[in-house]
């Protein structure tokens, strides 16, 4: 079976996709910063190699040969970082350089993992414009994130046929792999469901194999009797 790229796949989610990628007989290039930190990734099927999302070049070189790409980079490696050194246009710069680098690649399928924060609440606005919902001091980096999205959207009918899948609650990295997810659209799924990681990789997995959505956002959730199950 033809393998996959991932963008990220040192962290939470590039790991549970690449574990899933494997699952199925794929073979991943796990595309991250600095490869020597990352040397547990190499195993059986699994190429480990530097890239950078933001650069169409690096992009081009390490996605030849790709069925799909799963774009799950973060510009740093969490909130308690600290947002000084966050550059607004990070997600802005990596839509570009996704866009142009897989399309000199000849590889079609854009897989985006999204954030929750720039879902649409009940009241029809952003769960990030709701202090009491979304903390403020994260709300630079979900900004910089929708407007990676609004790029994507920009593209228009681009040679990359590309999906955004936005967990539609919290992520949870030990809970099971149920299989069973369910795509919704721009709003928070009723009841705020949960999701695992290893759901969320089963979801990027399912629409590189057989795409159901296209140049679109939307949101993957788990059911919650799906999840006591």
């Amino acid at each position: 079976m033809d393998g996959i790229v991932v963008f990220g796949a040192g962290g939470r989610a590039g790991r549970a996709v690449t574990a899933e990628a494997l699952g199925r007989g794929r073979e991943v290039t796990a595309v991250v910063r600095d490869p020597a930190r990352y040397t547990d990734l190499a195993v059986e099927g699994v190429s480990v190699v530097r890239g950078d999302v933001t650069d169409a070049g690096s992009v081009r070189e390490v996605a030849g040969g790709a069925v799909g790409a799963v774009h799950a980079v973060s510009p740093f490696s969490g909130p308690e970082q600290g947002f000084d050194s966050l550059d607004p246009g990070f997600f802005v710069k990596a839509a570009d350089a996704l866009l142009e680098g897989l399309a000199s690649a000849g590889v079609r399928r854009l897989v985006a993992v999204g954030l929750f924060a720039d879902l649409l609440g009940a009241d029809g606005r952003p769960v990030m414009d709701d202090p009491s919902a979304f903390p403020p001091e994260i709300r630079p980096f979900a900004l910089a994130h929708t407007a990676g999205l609004r790029r994507l959207r920009e593209a228009g009918e681009d040679a990359v046929d590309w999906v955004m899948l936005t967990p539609g609650g919290g992520l949870e990295q030990d809970a099971p792999r149920t299989g069973r997810h369910r795509l919704g659209g721009e709003r928070v799924p009723d009841g705020a469901p949960g999701l695992s990681y290893a759901d969320l990789a089963v979801a990027v997995l399912d629409e590189i194999e057989t795409p159901t959505r296209h140049r679109t956002r939307v949101s993957v959730f788990v059911r919650r009797d799906v999840r006591r199950t």
